[in-house]
């Protein structure tokens, strides 16, 4: 009896020390153990990197993951059944700040009255810029860093975060999202589909991107019709007049808003020659699809990147 007692003892000893070690293992940051999410995690990720977006890539299959993969199909003539093979896709990776990241918070005044006195609108939070950066939410990168405070990082602090393709540079935009010749930009054409809320960029008929959207809302809809693009303007300013947005109606009492990732329209404005109507991007990317857009179509901000560097002055666009 004492012998089975003394193996007992040495075997409770024996898995303590092996689960301390495995917990000592998992450090802030470092990456993250596979779960059954990954699956999904790695077809947002290819879908993504394929310019048929899913929404933000957080490893859960939704409405927009599941469009996006139905029009990557369609595209390429496969069948209705086919689903990417993610075997070589490696869910998660990691990324070091840098200073420069640190750089372009900043914070924002009240009001547009008071932000129109501002210079730009910047970032506020470091977990705002890297979520934006990795087409994510800040929810889903706290999950993968648990036990860091994202927004307390220091220059060389290294964090687990989605392995898209294509992070948003936010340092390199536009120059690093050029748009195409004109030539090759009328020869595309832009097909906002409001039922589905989703906006595709075709050639020759067939879809080369699908992004989500939010177009418009019940009081102010996406104005249905044949249009074109007469402007891609990245980092634009916003006019803020509560006429338009309440009533439709210009007015002498407005406000101009400066550029940045939080300002109201995002980091771009793609007008259409419907005045006041465009494409554009958002400081809300987790919105998409759900909340209401003043009868324009919105992106998230890296979306609306891509979609720059797809289009330019001329691109037909139909809405339905």
């Amino acid at each position: 009896m004492r012998r089975i007692k003394q193996r007992a003892t040495l075997l409770a000893h024996s898995l303590t020390i092996l689960f301390l070690a495995g917990c000592a293992s998992i450090q802030p940051g470092s990456p993250v153990t596979p779960t059954s999410r990954d699956q999904g995690l790695s077809e947002q990720i290819f879908l993504d990197g394929e310019n048929f977006g899913p929404g933000v890539v957080d490893g859960k299959s939704g409405e927009f993951t599941r469009k996006a993969l139905v029009l990557y199909r369609e595209a390429h003539a496969l069948p209705a059944d086919w689903r990417p093979d993610t075997s070589s896709i490696s869910p998660y990776s990691t990324y070091t700040i840098t200073a420069t990241d640190l750089g372009v918070l900043g914070t924002n005044n009240s009001g547009p009255e008071a932000q129109s006195k501002q210079q730009k609108m910047p970032y506020t939070s470091l977990a705002e810029f890297l979520s934006e950066r990795f087409h994510t939410t800040q929810k889903f990168l706290r999950g993968l860093n648990p036990g860091l405070d994202l927004n307390a990082l220091s220059p060389g602090t290294t964090i687990s975060v989605p392995n898209i393709r294509r992070p948003f540079d936010y340092h390199r935009y536009p120059s690093g999202y050029p748009a195409p010749p004109r030539s090759v930009a009328t020869s595309r054409r832009v097909i906002v589909d409001l039922q589905q809320k989703m906006l595709q960029v075709q050639q020759n008929g067939v879809a080369i991107a699908a992004f989500p959207i939010t177009p418009g809302s019940s009081t102010h809809p996406a104005p249905v019709g044949e249009w074109r693009v007469v402007g891609s303007v990245p980092w634009p300013w916003y006019r803020y007049d509560d006429g338009v947005l309440s009533r439709g109606e210009r007015t002498d009492d407005f406000h101009n808003l400066p550029p940045g990732p939080n300002n109201p329209v995002g980091i771009l404005w793609a007008g259409l020659n419907r005045p006041g109507v465009g494409i554009h991007g958002t400081p809300v990317p987790d919105t998409i699809g759900r909340a209401g857009s003043h009868g324009c179509i919105r992106l998230s901000n890296w979306d609306a990147a891509t979609f720059h560097s797809l289009i330019g002055k001329d691109t037909p666009v139909t809405i339905r």
